[in-house]
């Protein structure tokens, strides 16, 4: 077994042979905790028929672990002066490989297709870059890839957004646009000391188990989210003030709108986090023949 990657001594070393500095602009803080390590990836279930897509190995401390657990794992590194540190710090792994791109720009399915052939069973485990784990996540959601899901570190305040139930006063737009895809719950948190640098802000881990079928059908996705962006615009505005301001022309559509929530039984002086994805999505398409961009 080779010496854990993530301790503080085995860190401080890797980063002073290779004169490594973090960049705040990349969101870098390097676990140095093996057994929160371990934990993250327990909580993905991997098989050694799995595969493991991570965005932002960083030195390579929870690369080592996947590596372990897996079958075979890809790395997406963006930050060029941490290629020959992976190289050297994940030597020891013959089922590692980095792909030196910003996984927003990457063809991920492409990607898994040259790396992972006739792996079943695959699964996003990482510990994100806080300042763009939303929008991680909603591409590697809408790209439809071939997964069963994620486990990934983030703020915990992002966290409980992505996690929260209706009625909840986390529950908004951003809750909605991912429970669509997948479903969603806090794992475990993590304590800001298991990090170097320290964060200032507090970490969770959640899992995300794609659904088999979504939990409403719509006429148009894109609508769907669409209207519950607007329908969070403020939120202590009713549903029916909030569509009027967040859909195009909607103030002279307050017709067209008061109509649609009729039909769906909503009542417009509801609040928009009052309402369930399957509200949402009835309301979607009772609005979709007035508002839907033709």
């Amino acid at each position: 077994m080779h010496k854990d990657i993530a301790t503080p001594i085995r860190t401080k070393e890797i980063l002073q042979k290779y004169g490594f500095s973090f960049k705040k602009s990349l969101g870098q803080n390097f676990l140095i905790d093996p057994n929160i390590l371990r934990n993250i990836v327990s909580h993905a279930q991997l098989t050694e028929n799995s595969g493991a897509i991570e965005i932002g190995p960083g030195i390579g401390a929870l690369t080592e672990h996947l590596a372990r657990a897996a079958k075979k794992v890809v790395s997406f590194e963006i930050d060029q002066r941490l290629l020959p540190v992976l190289e050297d710090t994940l030597s020891p792994y013959d089922n590692v490989s980095i792909v030196h791109s910003d996984i927003l720009k990457a063809d991920v399915a492409e990607v898994i297709a040259n790396e992972m052939p006739g792996v079943q069973d695959i699964m996003v485990v990482a510990n994100l870059p806080y300042y763009v784990t939303t929008p991680i996540l909603l591409k590697l959601l809408h790209d439809q890839l071939p997964i069963r899901g994620f486990v990934v570190m983030m703020q915990k305040e992002v966290a409980d957004r992505i996690t929260a139930k209706p009625g909840t006063k986390e529950y908004g737009s951003l809750s909605i646009a991912i429970q669509y895809y997948v479903s969603a719950e806090v794992a475990m948190m993590v304590p800001k000391t298991v990090f170097m640098p320290q964060p200032n802000v507090e970490s969770a881990v959640i899992r995300l188990i794609k659904h088999a079928a979504p939990p409403v059908t719509v006429i148009d996705e894109e609508f769907l989210f669409e209207v519950t962006r607007a329908s969070f615009v403020q939120r202590r505005k009713t549903i029916l003030n909030n569509l009027q301001a967040g859909l195009p022309n909607g103030k002279q559509k307050k017709e067209a709108i008061l109509a649609a929530l009729a039909q769906c039984e909503i009542d417009p002086t509801r609040r928009g986090e009052t309402l369930t994805i399957q509200e949402f999505g009835k309301l979607a398409d009772a609005l979709y023949p007035n508002f839907a961009k033709r």
